[in-house]
């Protein structure tokens, strides 16, 4: 067990917009490592890294970051790295030029070596004399990350730091942000792309209508599902036969018909697979398929979002 203090402390925070409410009484801490905030796009993600990074004040409740306040302590700033969700660069300047900027900004001793390093980190040449404006998304997306990183972080905040990328820069990124988090410091990256969230690593925060839906280990999220509904498709030739004998089934939910199929939603899973053969025999119907509809990451964070 983790004792030691929390990098980011989240206590009974709620954000309002005039009549509009952006985060809900949200609380949770962070500690060193890597954690990804996943919610689909409005459901309060950035507004809640903004109050983090000390660019917002909370409505209601309390942040602290490496034990102050981020909004009023300017020492915290120096500690911490942003890669914003906008795409903000000088673009008049090239790639080592904004970073070494952003390191001389944060008082580090050689910005341009630090700048270069950066850059190296995230796969992009430091002696590149192209203006940024003539990168692609994926290159301005890197040069964020590395003036993010560029003075040595404690805490590195990303929002949405993977869009625009292919698959190898991806690939690249997460690494480098597990690495991170394996020398230390505490890495909070947010993403509504599931495949991402399940490679950024296993601690995970759900957002969903600006509430904190669920938190821990994803693995542990899906066990404590398990007695949700399952929705199962099953491909026949006579779905109507099916579907009426399924009402009385024991473990049949829900039924409905969806062109040569029935959609059934089982509460056990196990008993729907030993009730179906017979059911089909006994109607006289010919099964050419049984398939789940939610068995995966997807369906686990659409039931979290649904139920919130």
């Amino acid at each position: 067990m983790n004792t030691s203090p929390p990098v980011v402390q989240v206590s009974g925070v709620s954000k309002f917009f005039g009549g509009v409410v952006a985060i809900s009484e949200v609380s949770f801490t962070l500690q060193p490592g890597v954690t990804a905030m996943l919610g689909p796009n409005g459901a309060g993600k950035s507004t809640l890294m903004r109050m983090i990074a000390g660019l917002e004040s909370p409505s209601v409740g309390t942040i602290e970051v490496l034990g102050a306040n981020p909004r009023t302590d300017v020492s915290i700033r120096g500690r911490m790295g942003l890669v914003p969700q906008q795409d903000a660069l000088f673009d008049r300047l090239t790639a080592a030029e904004f970073v070494g900027l952003a390191a001389a900004t944060h008082g580090v001793a050689d910005p341009s070596d630090a700048a270069a390093q950066a850059l190296g980190h995230v796969d992009l040449d430091p002696n590149d004399t192209r203006p940024c404006r003539s990168y692609s998304k994926g290159m301005r997306q890197r040069v964020k990350v590395a003036q993010a990183i560029v003075h040595d972080p404690e805490l590195i905040i990303l929002d949405e730091p993977l869009t625009g990328l292919d698959p190898l820069q991806r690939r690249g990124l997460i690494e480098l942000f597990r690495t991170l988090g394996e020398q230390g410091r505490c890495i909070v990256v947010s993403s509504h792309v599931l495949d991402e969230v399940a490679r950024i690593g296993s601690n995970v925060l759900v957002i969903a209508q600006g509430r904190l839906a669920a938190t821990g280990d994803f693995r542990a999220i899906r066990g404590l599902m398990d007695d949700r509904p399952r929705r199962i498709r099953v491909v026949c030739d006579q779905p109507a036969r099916l579907a009426a004998a399924l009402v009385g089934a024991e473990a049949a939910m829900g039924i409905r018909i969806d062109g040569n199929s029935v959609v059934v939603d089982t509460n056990d899973i196990d008993v729907f697979g030993r009730q179906i053969a017979p059911l089909a025999v006994s109607t006289g119907t010919r099964i050419r398929e049984v398939r789940p509809l939610d068995d995966d990451l997807e369906s686990v964070f659409r039931y979290l979002v649904e139920r919130s």
